[in-house]
């Protein structure tokens, strides 16, 4: 084992992903897979799109806010309104820096008025649980913040044939989108208490699973089996990727992060603005009423070639009007496209390029997603 491996941090399921012919890669301070022998990315990306893969993201972070007035202590720190929903439901929320920008993006569980469990970003965990507790310490609030990031596995089924993975495991399947049930699952013999919420970060119907740390090689065994009976595959996280960026959404790190703020990114949906207090509300709320300064937007390429983040996009003048946050070959549409920051006076449908090492790439702009959302079918 390499020494960059040592001093990367390993999911619970490390030697099972090791004995499958992973590719593994850092990811957010963690080793995990990147895509599969037998397959690679697109097959993985192709199983999803037209059967069911099987996602191992246990990386992800994982926090609690326990104690008297949780929830409300919760939303006046968060972007979203917790308010817009109830005990058994979850919400995609951000937060956010006192200069609007995003410190991370996150998935919030509420269980009740007094119990909230949150998913952030695997590298963002430690910083948004202690942003939290500057909160809570300040408002002397009596609350428990708990980082539980190596407590639970997760575990993402997603794809037109995750009902038949969950229902051959014997998983509940909630019906709502963006609604979670805790339970207690028979595995082999063994009585598991997990989670399972009804979302996932792919744009096909799917599942996240949320086991106990030590359940997690039992509870993934019993979902690779299925899945592989169903004709799908484990998916790594390069086929994530081009999951995610055909359907649009963001990537802390490429379309979000601390120097983007919601409203460039395109993602004000996400931001609770009736609500008297947020972090970063104010400025905001001001940058939402005089326009921010730059826009997100989808680009798919009309060349042959493979568009990337960070590469500057051009006008038809040559003039730079923006950058590429992501980029990738969409298995597909069998076409390039990318998604990036540009001018807000950019147009869709305008004709741009990209500046690939010196070679212009031609693009369209687009509105995202590039492929249909299945999410809610």
């Amino acid at each position: 084992m390499s020494e960059l491996s040592e001093e990367l941090l390993h999911g619970p399921l490390h030697q099972w992903h090791v004995d499958h012919g992973a590719k593994m890669a850092e990811f957010g301070g963690w080793l995990m897979p990147l895509q599969y022998d037998g397959g690679g990315v697109v097959a993985e990306h192709t199983a999803v799109r037209t059967a069911v893969g099987l996602f191992d993201v246990s990386h992800l972070g994982k926090a609690e806010i326990r104690g008297a007035g949780a929830v409300a202590f919760a939303n006046r720190c968060l972007s979203n309104d917790l308010e817009r929903i109830q005990p058994g439901s979850a919400q995609y929320t951000l937060a956010l820096t006192d200069r609007g920008t995003v410190t991370d993006d996150l998935i919030a569980y509420m269980r009740s008025e007094d119990d909230l469990f949150l998913i952030p970003n695997a590298a963002n965990t430690a910083a948004v649980v202690a942003a939290l507790e500057a909160a809570r310490a300040a408002e002397g609030a009596e609350l428990e913040i708990t980082d539980l990031h190596r407590s639970f596995g997760v575990f993402a089924v997603q794809g037109p044939l995750a009902n038949t993975v969950m229902a051959a495991v014997g998983l509940p399947q909630p019906a709502d989108y963006m609604s979670f049930v805790d339970a207690t699952v028979n595995i082999n013999g063994a009585d598991v208490a997990l989670t399972v919420c009804r979302t996932g970060y792919t744009g096909e119907l799917g599942y996240e699973v949320v086991p106990g740390w030590d359940d997690a090689a039992a509870v993934w065994a019993a979902l690779a089996a299925a899945v592989e009976i169903a004709g799908g595959r484990a998916a790594g996280l390069g086929a994530r990727d081009t999951l995610r960026t055909e359907m649009g959404y963001a990537l802390h790190g490429h379309e979000l992060s601390t120097e983007i703020t919601p409203v460039e990114a395109g993602i004000g949906w996400a931001v609770g603005w009736k609500k008297a207090v947020f972090w970063g509300k104010e400025v905001l709320t001001a940058q939402k009423a005089d326009g921010a300064p730059r826009k997100s937007v989808g680009l798919l390429a009309t060349d042959r070639g493979v568009p990337r983040a960070g590469v500057n996009v051009l006008d038809a003048e040559g003039n730079i009007v923006g950058h590429t946050t992501s980029g990738t070959f969409s298995p597909t549409l069998g076409n390039g496209v990318a998604l990036a920051l540009v001018d807000p006076a950019v147009e869709l449908g305008q004709a741009l390029a990209l500046d690939i090492r010196g070679r212009r790439l031609g693009v369209n702009v687009v509105k995202p997603p590039f492929v249909k959302a299945s999410t809610k079918a």
